[in-house]
Protein backbone atom coordinates (compact mmCIF):
# COMPACT_ATOMS: atom_id res chain seq x y z
CA UNK A 1 0.00 0.00 0.00
CA UNK A 2 1.25 3.33 -1.20
CA UNK A 3 2.12 5.97 1.80
CA UNK A 4 -0.03 8.34 0.09
CA UNK A 5 -3.41 6.65 -0.13
CA UNK A 6 -6.18 8.58 1.35
CA UNK A 7 -6.59 6.05 4.29
CA UNK A 8 -6.48 7.07 8.04
CA UNK A 9 -4.09 4.57 8.49
CA UNK A 10 -1.73 7.02 6.27
CA UNK A 11 -2.42 10.17 5.72
CA UNK A 12 -4.85 12.51 8.18
CA UNK A 13 -7.50 14.35 6.39
CA UNK A 14 -8.43 17.98 7.75
CA UNK A 15 -11.80 17.52 6.57
CA UNK A 16 -12.67 13.95 8.06
CA UNK A 17 -16.44 13.39 8.60
CA UNK A 18 -17.67 13.96 11.97
CA UNK A 19 -17.72 11.31 14.58
CA UNK A 20 -19.20 11.70 18.15
CA UNK A 21 -16.28 9.03 19.47
CA UNK A 22 -13.51 10.54 18.67
CA UNK A 23 -12.17 13.26 21.56
CA UNK A 24 -14.16 16.78 21.22
CA UNK A 25 -10.29 18.14 21.26
CA UNK A 26 -10.14 15.99 17.61
CA UNK A 27 -13.36 16.99 16.84
CA UNK A 28 -12.27 20.94 17.02
CA UNK A 29 -9.12 21.02 15.52
CA UNK A 30 -9.05 24.07 13.18
CA UNK A 31 -9.62 24.14 9.73
CA UNK A 32 -8.58 26.66 8.08
CA UNK A 33 -6.03 29.37 9.48
CA UNK A 34 -8.81 31.47 10.32
CA UNK A 35 -10.39 29.23 13.45
CA UNK A 36 -6.49 28.99 14.50
CA UNK A 37 -6.23 30.29 18.01
CA UNK A 38 -2.87 31.63 19.02
CA UNK A 39 0.67 32.11 17.89
CA UNK A 40 0.01 35.59 16.56
CA UNK A 41 3.97 36.66 17.02
CA UNK A 42 4.45 34.02 13.55
CA UNK A 43 1.23 33.72 12.21
CA UNK A 44 0.10 37.33 12.65
CA UNK A 45 -1.04 38.97 8.90
CA UNK A 46 2.26 39.99 7.57
CA UNK A 47 4.96 37.97 9.73
CA UNK A 48 7.04 35.31 7.53
CA UNK A 49 5.44 32.27 8.49
CA UNK A 50 1.99 33.18 7.59
CA UNK A 51 3.00 35.00 4.56
CA UNK A 52 5.15 31.60 3.41
CA UNK A 53 2.21 29.53 4.27
CA UNK A 54 -0.72 31.93 2.17
CA UNK A 55 1.91 31.69 -0.25
CA UNK A 56 2.03 28.12 -0.73
CA UNK A 57 5.89 27.97 -1.00
CA UNK A 58 7.03 25.87 1.98
CA UNK A 59 10.19 25.33 3.46
CA UNK A 60 11.11 22.86 6.13
CA UNK A 61 11.22 23.81 9.50
CA UNK A 62 10.48 23.11 13.00
CA UNK A 63 7.79 23.70 15.82
CA UNK A 64 8.94 24.15 18.80
CA UNK A 65 6.51 24.42 21.82
CA UNK A 66 4.58 23.42 24.94
CA UNK A 67 1.85 20.30 24.82
CA UNK A 68 -1.37 21.61 23.15
CA UNK A 69 0.07 24.83 21.65
CA UNK A 70 -0.98 23.54 18.10
CA UNK A 71 2.01 22.05 16.56
CA UNK A 72 0.52 19.33 14.61
CA UNK A 73 -2.34 21.57 13.30
CA UNK A 74 -0.82 23.90 12.54
CA UNK A 75 1.58 21.85 10.29
CA UNK A 76 -1.58 20.15 9.03
CA UNK A 77 -3.21 23.40 8.07
CA UNK A 78 0.41 24.71 6.00
CA UNK A 79 -0.28 21.36 3.80
CA UNK A 80 -3.59 21.36 3.46
CA UNK A 81 -2.77 25.21 2.16
CA UNK A 82 -0.19 24.57 -0.33
CA UNK A 83 -2.24 21.18 -1.39
CA UNK A 84 0.45 18.94 -0.65
CA UNK A 85 0.23 15.19 0.55
CA UNK A 86 0.31 15.11 4.13
CA UNK A 87 2.12 12.28 6.16
CA UNK A 88 2.43 11.89 9.81
CA UNK A 89 4.68 10.62 11.49
CA UNK A 90 5.83 9.53 14.90
CA UNK A 91 9.34 9.46 16.16
CA UNK A 92 8.25 7.01 18.73
CA UNK A 93 6.93 4.71 16.62
CA UNK A 94 9.61 4.70 12.97
CA UNK A 95 13.11 3.79 12.57
CA UNK A 96 15.09 4.70 9.68
CA UNK A 97 13.29 1.55 7.41
CA UNK A 98 10.28 3.68 7.56
CA UNK A 99 12.28 6.77 7.14
CA UNK A 100 13.60 5.24 3.79
CA UNK A 101 9.95 3.98 2.76
CA UNK A 102 8.71 7.28 3.14
CA UNK A 103 11.25 9.20 1.64
CA UNK A 104 11.47 6.53 -1.45
CA UNK A 105 7.46 7.13 -1.95
CA UNK A 106 8.00 11.00 -1.73
CA UNK A 107 10.67 11.05 -4.32
CA UNK A 108 8.45 9.48 -6.56
CA UNK A 109 5.68 11.63 -5.78
CA UNK A 110 8.26 15.06 -6.52
CA UNK A 111 8.69 13.54 -10.23
CA UNK A 112 4.88 13.12 -10.53
CA UNK A 113 4.42 16.80 -9.82
CA UNK A 114 3.80 16.13 -6.45
CA UNK A 115 4.67 17.82 -3.13
CA UNK A 116 4.80 15.76 0.42
CA UNK A 117 4.86 17.37 3.80
CA UNK A 118 5.99 15.19 5.79
CA UNK A 119 5.49 16.03 9.53
CA UNK A 120 7.60 13.94 11.96
CA UNK A 121 6.32 14.28 15.78
CA UNK A 122 8.76 14.39 18.75
CA UNK A 123 11.45 14.32 16.40
CA UNK A 124 13.84 15.02 19.09
CA UNK A 125 13.27 11.09 19.91
CA UNK A 126 14.92 10.18 17.19
CA UNK A 127 18.38 9.47 17.38
CA UNK A 128 21.34 11.38 15.60
CA UNK A 129 21.29 8.55 13.09
CA UNK A 130 17.82 8.68 12.38
CA UNK A 131 17.52 12.73 11.58
CA UNK A 132 20.70 12.22 9.50
CA UNK A 133 18.71 9.92 6.81
CA UNK A 134 16.26 12.96 6.41
CA UNK A 135 19.30 15.36 5.26
CA UNK A 136 19.57 14.47 1.30
CA UNK A 137 15.79 14.55 0.95
CA UNK A 138 15.60 17.21 2.43
CA UNK A 139 18.34 19.04 0.38
CA UNK A 140 16.69 17.96 -2.54
CA UNK A 141 13.47 18.91 -1.99
CA UNK A 142 11.69 15.54 -1.84
CA UNK A 143 9.82 16.76 1.74
CA UNK A 144 9.13 19.93 3.03
CA UNK A 145 10.22 18.28 6.72
CA UNK A 146 7.99 19.87 9.57
CA UNK A 147 9.31 18.77 12.64
CA UNK A 148 7.50 19.34 16.07
CA UNK A 149 9.23 18.80 19.21
CA UNK A 150 8.38 20.17 23.10
CA UNK A 151 12.47 19.95 23.76
CA UNK A 152 14.89 23.18 22.95
CA UNK A 153 15.81 21.81 19.31
CA UNK A 154 19.63 23.85 20.13
CA UNK A 155 20.13 20.58 22.64
CA UNK A 156 17.84 17.32 20.60
CA UNK A 157 18.02 17.82 16.55
CA UNK A 158 21.53 17.47 15.04
CA UNK A 159 23.13 20.63 13.88
CA UNK A 160 22.86 19.76 10.05
CA UNK A 161 19.31 19.58 10.49
CA UNK A 162 18.90 22.72 11.73
CA UNK A 163 21.30 24.57 9.50
CA UNK A 164 18.28 23.23 6.57
CA UNK A 165 15.44 24.22 8.91
CA UNK A 166 13.91 27.31 10.48
CA UNK A 167 13.09 27.02 14.27
CA UNK A 168 9.92 28.73 14.94
CA UNK A 169 8.59 28.70 18.71
CA UNK A 170 5.05 28.35 19.92
CA UNK A 171 4.12 29.85 23.11
CA UNK A 172 1.90 28.32 25.93
CA UNK A 173 -2.26 29.66 25.02
CA UNK A 174 -2.89 32.33 26.88
CA UNK A 175 -6.05 32.36 29.34
CA UNK A 176 -7.97 34.44 26.91
CA UNK A 177 -7.10 32.02 23.73
CA UNK A 178 -7.39 29.50 25.79
CA UNK A 179 -11.40 30.56 26.88
CA UNK A 180 -12.08 31.60 22.98
CA UNK A 181 -11.03 28.14 22.08
CA UNK A 182 -13.59 26.42 24.98
CA UNK A 183 -16.32 28.71 23.72
CA UNK A 184 -16.07 28.12 20.90
CA UNK A 185 -16.13 24.38 21.07
CA UNK A 186 -19.60 25.29 23.07
CA UNK A 187 -21.16 27.31 20.47
CA UNK A 188 -20.06 25.04 17.70
CA UNK A 189 -22.63 22.19 16.53
CA UNK A 190 -21.67 19.20 14.93
CA UNK A 191 -17.73 19.16 15.42
CA UNK A 192 -18.42 21.34 19.17
CA UNK A 193 -21.20 20.37 21.51
CA UNK A 194 -23.16 23.15 20.01
CA UNK A 195 -26.04 20.43 19.59
CA UNK A 196 -26.61 20.05 22.87
CA UNK A 197 -26.89 23.61 23.83
CA UNK A 198 -25.03 23.57 27.05
CA UNK A 199 -25.10 26.38 29.42
CA UNK A 200 -21.56 27.11 32.16
CA UNK A 201 -20.66 30.78 33.45
CA UNK A 202 -17.69 32.57 32.03
CA UNK A 203 -16.42 32.29 35.63
CA UNK A 204 -15.76 28.31 35.51
CA UNK A 205 -14.89 28.44 31.87
CA UNK A 206 -11.92 30.58 32.74
CA UNK A 207 -11.27 27.71 35.49
CA UNK A 208 -10.77 25.39 33.52
CA UNK A 209 -8.46 27.44 31.00
CA UNK A 210 -6.39 28.77 33.68
CA UNK A 211 -6.44 24.65 34.76
CA UNK A 212 -5.08 23.86 31.62
CA UNK A 213 -1.99 26.05 31.78
CA UNK A 214 -1.73 27.30 28.20
CA UNK A 215 -2.90 23.57 27.12
CA UNK A 216 -5.53 24.01 24.35
CA UNK A 217 -6.23 19.98 24.16
CA UNK A 218 -5.90 19.65 27.97
CA UNK A 219 -8.69 22.19 28.05
CA UNK A 220 -10.91 20.88 25.90
CA UNK A 221 -10.46 17.31 27.33
CA UNK A 222 -11.70 19.17 30.47
CA UNK A 223 -14.49 20.37 29.02
CA UNK A 224 -15.70 17.14 27.86
CA UNK A 225 -15.64 15.50 31.02
CA UNK A 226 -17.45 18.25 32.43
CA UNK A 227 -20.26 18.41 29.53
CA UNK A 228 -20.75 14.73 30.48
CA UNK A 229 -21.74 15.40 33.98
CA UNK A 230 -23.84 18.83 33.47
CA UNK A 231 -27.16 18.35 35.02
CA UNK A 232 -30.35 19.98 33.20
CA UNK A 233 -27.95 21.54 30.77
CA UNK A 234 -26.03 23.03 32.94
CA UNK A 235 -22.18 22.85 33.67
CA UNK A 236 -21.64 23.38 37.05
CA UNK A 237 -19.24 23.63 39.77
CA UNK A 238 -19.41 20.43 40.66
CA UNK A 239 -18.91 19.25 36.85
CA UNK A 240 -15.64 21.15 36.51
CA UNK A 241 -13.92 20.37 39.62
CA UNK A 242 -14.67 16.93 38.94
CA UNK A 243 -13.55 16.98 35.34
CA UNK A 244 -9.99 19.27 36.85
CA UNK A 245 -9.27 16.20 39.50
CA UNK A 246 -6.09 17.39 39.76
CA UNK A 247 -3.97 20.34 37.89
CA UNK A 248 -1.02 19.13 36.34
CA UNK A 249 1.75 21.26 35.80
CA UNK A 250 4.02 21.58 32.79
CA UNK A 251 7.27 19.79 33.44
CA UNK A 252 9.81 17.54 32.55
CA UNK A 253 12.44 16.65 35.00
CA UNK A 254 14.84 16.13 32.36
CA UNK A 255 13.92 18.46 29.95
CA UNK A 256 13.86 22.49 29.57
CA UNK A 257 11.33 23.19 31.90
CA UNK A 258 13.49 21.69 34.53
CA UNK A 259 16.16 24.21 33.69
CA UNK A 260 13.95 26.61 33.11
CA UNK A 261 12.43 26.60 36.54
CA UNK A 262 15.68 26.00 38.70
CA UNK A 263 16.98 29.08 37.03
CA UNK A 264 13.90 31.35 37.74
CA UNK A 265 14.55 30.15 41.33
CA UNK A 266 18.18 30.72 41.57
CA UNK A 267 18.24 33.94 39.81
CA UNK A 268 15.03 34.99 42.40
CA UNK A 269 16.87 34.38 45.63
CA UNK A 270 20.14 35.68 43.92
CA UNK A 271 18.07 38.95 43.20
CA UNK A 272 16.59 39.48 46.98
CA UNK A 273 13.08 38.10 45.51
CA UNK A 274 11.83 35.87 48.47
CA UNK A 275 7.97 36.37 46.71
CA UNK A 276 9.39 35.01 43.38
CA UNK A 277 11.73 32.44 44.73
CA UNK A 278 9.07 30.56 46.94
CA UNK A 279 6.60 30.99 43.50
CA UNK A 280 9.15 29.26 41.23
CA UNK A 281 10.11 26.97 44.45
CA UNK A 282 6.41 25.78 44.56
CA UNK A 283 5.87 25.19 40.94
CA UNK A 284 8.73 22.51 41.07
CA UNK A 285 7.13 21.19 44.21
CA UNK A 286 3.98 21.12 42.77
CA UNK A 287 5.61 19.12 39.43
CA UNK A 288 7.08 16.49 41.99
CA UNK A 289 10.69 17.62 41.75
CA UNK A 290 13.19 15.58 43.94
CA UNK A 291 13.32 17.13 47.07
CA UNK A 292 16.99 16.57 48.10
CA UNK A 293 17.55 17.79 44.88
CA UNK A 294 16.21 21.58 45.27
CA UNK A 295 17.81 21.27 48.87
CA UNK A 296 21.40 20.62 47.12
CA UNK A 297 20.44 23.55 44.74
CA UNK A 298 19.57 25.66 48.16
CA UNK A 299 22.74 25.17 49.46
CA UNK A 300 25.08 25.45 45.88
CA UNK A 301 22.90 29.33 46.17
CA UNK A 302 24.02 29.64 49.93
CA UNK A 303 27.53 29.30 49.24
CA UNK A 304 27.27 30.96 45.68
CA UNK A 305 25.72 33.91 46.00
CA UNK A 306 25.24 34.28 49.80
CA UNK A 307 28.57 33.14 50.91
CA UNK A 308 30.42 34.92 53.91
CA UNK A 309 28.01 37.73 53.96
CA UNK A 310 25.99 35.67 56.05
CA UNK A 311 28.64 32.37 57.09
CA UNK A 312 25.38 30.81 58.97
CA UNK A 313 23.85 30.46 55.37
CA UNK A 314 25.18 26.86 54.58
CA UNK A 315 24.32 25.80 58.36
CA UNK A 316 20.71 26.75 57.80
CA UNK A 317 21.17 24.76 53.78
CA UNK A 318 22.27 21.73 55.57
CA UNK A 319 20.24 21.87 58.38
CA UNK A 320 17.28 22.06 55.83
CA UNK A 321 18.67 19.15 54.34
CA UNK A 322 18.66 17.02 56.95
CA UNK A 323 15.26 18.14 57.52
CA UNK A 324 13.91 17.53 54.33
CA UNK A 325 15.22 13.99 54.71
CA UNK A 326 13.69 13.03 57.87
CA UNK A 327 10.67 14.37 57.65
CA UNK A 328 9.92 13.74 54.09
CA UNK A 329 6.84 15.02 52.20
CA UNK A 330 5.34 17.43 52.47
CA UNK A 331 6.09 18.33 56.14
CA UNK A 332 9.77 18.86 54.87
CA UNK A 333 8.51 20.96 51.95
CA UNK A 334 8.33 23.79 54.76
CA UNK A 335 11.75 23.50 56.05
CA UNK A 336 12.85 24.49 51.58
CA UNK A 337 10.65 27.21 51.66
CA UNK A 338 12.06 28.38 54.74
CA UNK A 339 15.44 28.57 53.83
CA UNK A 340 14.41 30.08 50.23
CA UNK A 341 13.04 33.18 52.09
CA UNK A 342 16.06 33.55 54.57
CA UNK A 343 18.26 32.90 51.53
CA UNK A 344 16.19 35.25 49.48
CA UNK A 345 16.58 37.91 52.49
CA UNK A 346 20.44 37.61 53.05
CA UNK A 347 22.81 39.73 52.58
CA UNK A 348 24.51 38.87 48.92
CA UNK A 349 28.21 38.14 47.98
CA UNK A 350 29.81 35.78 45.49
CA UNK A 351 33.29 36.73 46.75
CA UNK A 352 33.65 33.75 47.73
CA UNK A 353 32.87 31.99 43.93
CA UNK A 354 35.10 34.82 42.32
CA UNK A 355 37.57 34.32 44.46
CA UNK A 356 38.07 30.25 43.65
CA UNK A 357 37.26 31.70 39.74
CA UNK A 358 40.40 34.27 39.83
CA UNK A 359 42.76 31.58 40.91
CA UNK A 360 41.21 28.78 38.66
CA UNK A 361 42.32 31.75 35.76
CA UNK A 362 45.80 32.22 36.88
CA UNK A 363 46.18 28.20 36.64
CA UNK A 364 45.60 29.10 32.81
CA UNK A 365 48.17 31.72 32.80
CA UNK A 366 50.69 31.06 34.65
CA UNK A 367 53.51 27.78 35.50
CA UNK A 368 52.29 26.11 38.33
CA UNK A 369 54.95 27.81 40.91
CA UNK A 370 56.96 25.14 43.59
CA UNK A 371 56.23 25.99 46.76
CA UNK A 372 58.37 28.11 49.05
CA UNK A 373 61.47 26.24 50.80
CA UNK A 374 60.30 27.45 54.18
CA UNK A 375 56.73 26.46 53.64
CA UNK A 376 57.89 22.88 52.75
CA UNK A 377 57.50 19.76 55.27
CA UNK A 378 60.71 18.20 56.51
CA UNK A 379 60.59 14.82 57.97
CA UNK A 380 63.68 13.70 57.37
CA UNK A 381 67.57 14.68 57.83
CA UNK A 382 68.00 15.22 53.98
CA UNK A 383 64.93 17.77 53.40
CA UNK A 384 66.21 19.69 56.88
CA UNK A 385 70.33 19.90 54.92
CA UNK A 386 68.27 21.16 51.90
CA UNK A 387 66.38 23.60 53.58
CA UNK A 388 63.27 22.37 53.70
CA UNK A 389 61.36 24.58 56.25
CA UNK A 390 63.88 27.00 57.12
CA UNK A 391 62.58 30.39 58.53
CA UNK A 392 59.21 29.30 59.10
CA UNK A 393 57.41 31.24 61.49
CA UNK A 394 54.83 29.30 63.83
CA UNK A 395 51.96 32.29 63.95
CA UNK A 396 50.76 30.58 67.23
CA UNK A 397 54.09 31.73 68.85
CA UNK A 398 53.68 35.36 67.79
CA UNK A 399 51.90 37.96 69.56
CA UNK A 400 48.65 38.36 68.27
CA UNK A 401 48.99 35.13 65.99
CA UNK A 402 50.11 36.98 62.83
CA UNK A 403 54.02 37.04 60.75
CA UNK A 404 55.01 38.67 57.92
CA UNK A 405 55.99 35.75 56.46
CA UNK A 406 54.91 35.20 52.75
CA UNK A 407 52.90 32.27 51.87
CA UNK A 408 52.50 32.75 48.27
CA UNK A 409 55.40 31.54 45.82
CA UNK A 410 57.79 34.94 45.06
CA UNK A 411 55.82 35.72 41.92
CA UNK A 412 52.65 35.72 43.30
CA UNK A 413 53.50 37.50 46.50
CA UNK A 414 51.71 41.05 45.76
CA UNK A 415 48.32 38.95 44.33
CA UNK A 416 44.91 39.24 45.73
CA UNK A 417 42.23 36.42 45.17
CA UNK A 418 39.64 37.42 47.75
CA UNK A 419 38.05 40.33 47.72
CA UNK A 420 35.44 40.59 50.58
CA UNK A 421 32.21 42.91 49.60
CA UNK A 422 31.15 45.50 52.03
CA UNK A 423 28.09 43.86 52.77
CA UNK A 424 26.55 41.53 56.23
CA UNK A 425 29.58 39.73 57.66
CA UNK A 426 32.05 40.22 54.99
CA UNK A 427 32.20 44.14 56.02
CA UNK A 428 33.91 42.69 59.54
CA UNK A 429 36.01 40.07 57.00
CA UNK A 430 36.79 43.02 54.68
CA UNK A 431 38.16 44.91 58.35
CA UNK A 432 40.07 42.04 59.81
CA UNK A 433 42.23 41.84 56.13
CA UNK A 434 42.78 45.51 56.56
CA UNK A 435 44.20 44.90 60.16
CA UNK A 436 46.13 41.47 59.46
CA UNK A 437 48.00 43.47 56.25
CA UNK A 438 48.68 47.13 58.65
CA UNK A 439 49.84 44.08 61.22
CA UNK A 440 52.33 42.58 58.70
CA UNK A 441 53.69 46.32 57.93
CA UNK A 442 54.18 46.81 61.35
CA UNK A 443 55.96 43.70 61.94
CA UNK A 444 58.21 43.85 58.84
CA UNK A 445 59.23 47.63 59.62
CA UNK A 446 60.10 46.43 63.30
CA UNK A 447 62.30 44.05 61.74
CA UNK A 448 63.77 45.94 59.71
Amino acid sequence: MSLFDTSPLTTMSVNQPEDADRPLADRMRPQTLDEYVGQEHILAPGKPLRTQIESGHLTSLILWGPPGSGKTTLASLMAQTSRADFIPFSAVLSGIKEIKAVMADAEKARRMGRRTVLFVDEIHRFNKAQQDAFLPYVERGDVVLIGATTENPSFEVISALLSRTVVYPLQALSTAEIFTVLRRALETPGRGLGHLRLRISDQLLEEIAIASDGDARSALNILELASQAAQDGIIGQEAVADALQRKVLLYDKAGEEHYNLISALHKSVRSSDPDAAIYWLARMLKAGEDRLYLARRLTRIAIEDVGLADPKAVEQAIACMQTVHFLGIPEGDLALVQLTIYLALAPKSDAVYQAFNNVNSLFETSPAFSVPLHLRNAPTDLMKQMDYGKGYQHAHLKENAVTDMPCLPDALVESSFYKPTNRGFEQKLQERMQWLKNMRKKIASTAD
